[in-house]
């Protein structure tokens, strides 16, 4: 799951002109939900007619099918694989697959025993595709919608914290342009992330006049993240570009001679101006 680039090129212009952002990436999450939901719903109509004169839970043989992707069968099972490794100190197939299905079982028999001491529960799903439709009984609705609500978790955590990772190097670009400096003042370094296979994580330099380069770091942090201006002091960053800073923050920030931007200020990407300024670097005023 990523951001697109007209999503990023929309937080940007946001963040420019010290606008929140955040609207942007909500409506990220709520469009790749509801598409998911409807791909998932048509997954349970074809998997309970082809099951309709199977005994048994049909709905674990499909769905928690060893065929599956890891990730899918964790998400269904009502997990993420972020938290079975957190669990288990591992996200190998292998204990995925053992965690969801000893997830499930016991989600399975909790939704049972919550009918079963409340029979006054009556929920019945219909779903239809096409010309045909399938009923879900209580105990298939409620392992419907805990597989939607997981789902919309994983979906809401991946693509906040993927946000700062995928503005940041187009935001820095965009700061470069606006001051008009040379290609030959800034440095874009690209490495593996630890987090996934897709994901990379950039690092940014300004290069001084003497040729130091001096490391940047954007967080689309708010007031009550003082843990991100933590993060920036701890990789030796020289610049810290933020949405927005408390003033704990900035008297942390100067104290330790680390150059900062706030963007949700009044023209608060003008500051920029003066980062440029002290490494004596040639810019447009």
């Amino acid at each position: 799951m990523t951001l697109t680039d007209e999503v990023t090129n929309r937080i940007i212009e946001k963040l420019l002109k010290g606008q929140d952002y955040r609207i942007e990436i909500v409506s990220l999450i709520n469009a790749e939900f509801l598409q998911y939901s409807i791909n998932f719903f048509k997954k349970v109509v074809d998997a309970k007619l082809r099951n309709k004169d199977v005994d048994g839970d049909w709905y674990k043989k499909e769905f928690l099918n060893k065929e599956l992707s890891s990730e899918e069968i964790a998400i269904n099972s009502g997990l993420n694989k972020k938290t079975i490794s957190n669990m288990y100190n591992s996200a190998s197939r292998d204990i995925v697959i053992e965690a969801s299905n000893e997830h499930y079982d016991i989600l399975y028999e909790s939704i049972k025993d919550l009918i079963t001491n409340d029979n006054d529960i009556n929920i019945n799903l219909t779903l239809k595709l096409g010309s045909v439709s399938v009923d879900l009984n209580v105990s298939e609705t409620l392992i419907v919608i805990n597989t939607l609500a997981v789902k919309r978790a994983a979906l809401r955590g991946g693509l906040w914290s993927t946000a700062g990772k995928r503005v940041e190097k187009p935001l820095m670009l965009k700061l470069c342009e606006i001051f008009e400096v040379s290609q030959d003042n800034y440095r874009v370094k690209t490495k593996q992330a630890a987090i996934t296979d897709i994901e990379r994580e950039i690092d940014f330099y300004l290069v001084d006049a003497k040729g130091a380069e001096r490391k940047c770091e954007v967080k689309l942090m708010g007031k009550g993240n003082p843990e991100s201006a933590d993060a920036v002091i701890a990789r030796s960053s020289s610049v810290f570009v933020a949405d927005k800073l408390s003033d704990l923050n900035k008297r942390q920030l100067d104290s330790l001679k680390i150059e900062w931007v706030e963007l949700r200020s009044e023209n608060g990407f003008r500051k920029f101006e003066k980062v440029l300024s002290k490494f004596n670097i040639s810019h447009k005023v």
